[in-house]
């Protein structure tokens, strides 16, 4: 019996079929759209959109956008009236594409490209006023900020840095390699993640300028070979966390909300199911709108962690979930906390699963959605 099979066992995986629903009629009640950013191979067509249906649980696709290759990862303006990808694949002179939203279906128009400054960007970011977008170059480990102008088109960046240093994994940290900005609940600060040196930088941000300097305490280092990549705040604004790729584990962070300094609380959190022994690394995290529990991706594992968040911040396991695919890479939990949408990237399906509200756990609902090598979700309201 493989992990996977225990695992849909232990924790009541459906596979109910329903059919795909009819278009909406009441044009009064609000859209939810999901965004599909994805890799360009195996047919992919660019940035697909869907209409949500928390009703049925289920997804029926509008639009596939083409555009430059491989718009992985996706932003959604404040507004919710433009989108934007940063485009792995594309020269660096296209590297960040802005689309506008119609507000209406939910449907996407280009509006322009800029330049990414660096190599194979994969994080792209919107501050809460809209008008600062932080772009992340894993390629390159550069990062940049670029303005959003009025209109939602992407202005040429403001402010760029390029870092220096490595870590102990030969494969994967002979050089920087910039994997997120995220920014603070207060819009005050960007955190950007660097896998190559173990560090997640703080920055200040200068809103008139466009431009970052570094924070009181510049960076907080973590155990070397860790790898950071994506971060997350809790809803409080107390705590943060960290994935931790290159280990597949886990860091706690305590927020000072004033100097924007991270503090270790925990790290190296294991977040493999026990007796795994493959290969893995992990990738997305995200936590449920009350802030009870903590979800991160495992690729290789192919699973999604589940953590409860205790009162001080620390996490206590609360169990696993196989994504029914391969190399979850990034998943999405819808603004009410009733559902994740989890991205297969190897076997081309995002999956529906229903949250359990006491305990976290998820389970199955409605069939697979075929999308050719999806790696980034972002759902919102219209």
């Amino acid at each position: 019996m493989t992990i996977h099979t225990l695992l849909a066992l232990t924790f009541g995986i459906a596979g109910t079929c329903t059919a795909t629903p009819p278009a909406r009629t009441n044009k009064a009640e609000k859209q939810e759209i999901l965004y599909v950013g994805t890799y360009s191979t195996r047919g992919s067509e660019g940035i697909y959109v869907y209409a949500f249906d928390r009703k049925t649980a289920t997804l029926r696709k509008l639009q596939a956008v083409s555009g430059p290759k491989s718009p992985s990862f996706l932003a959604v303006h404040p507004s919710g009236n433009y989108v934007y990808s940063v485009n792995e694949g594309a020269p660096v002179a296209n590297g960040v594409s802005a689309y506008s939203v119609d507000g209406r279906t939910g449907q996407l128009t280009a509006i322009n490209q800029e330049s990414s400054h660096g190599r194979g960007p994969c994080h792209i970011s919107i501050d809460q006023t809209g008008k600062l977008a932080f772009v992340s170059n894993y390629g390159g480990g550069t990062f940049a900020v670029l303005p959003v102008r009025a209109d939602g088109s992407l202005g040429a960046a403001t402010d760029s840095l390029t870092y220096s240093g490595a870590g102990p994994n030969k494969q994967r940290q002979e050089k920087p390699h910039i994997h997120s900005a995220i920014v603070s609940p207060d819009n005050r600060f960007v955190y950007v993640s660097d896998l190559g040196t173990d560090k997640i930088y703080s920055y200040a941000i200068d809103k008139a300028t466009g431009k970052v300097k570094p924070a009181a305490t510049p960076f907080v280092s973590e155990r070397p070979g860790s790898g950071p990549r994506h971060f997350v705040f809790h809803p409080n604004r107390r705590f943060a966390y960290g994935v931790q790729e290159l280990t597949s584990t886990v860091a706690v962070f305590a927020v000072d909300p004033k100097s924007g300094t991270l503090t270790v609380l925990e790290e190296r959190i294991p977040t493999l199911p026990a007796g795994f022994t493959g290969s893995n690394t992990s990738a997305d995290i995200h936590i449920d709108p009350k802030g009870r529990f903590l979800y991160q991706s495992n690729r290789g594992a192919n699973v999604l962690s589940i953590f409860a968040i205790q009162p001080d911040g620390r996490l206590k396991l609360a169990g696993h979930q196989a994504t029914m695919g391969k190399t979850p890479r990034n998943f999405v939990i819808d603004a009410k906390g009733e559902f994740l949408l989890a991205a297969n990237q190897d076997t081309d399906t995002v999956i529906i699963f229903r949250i359990d509200p006491k305990t976290g756990l998820l389970t199955q609902v409605g069939e697979p959605v075929s999308i050719p090598a999806p790696v980034c979700l972002q759902l919102v309201n219209l």
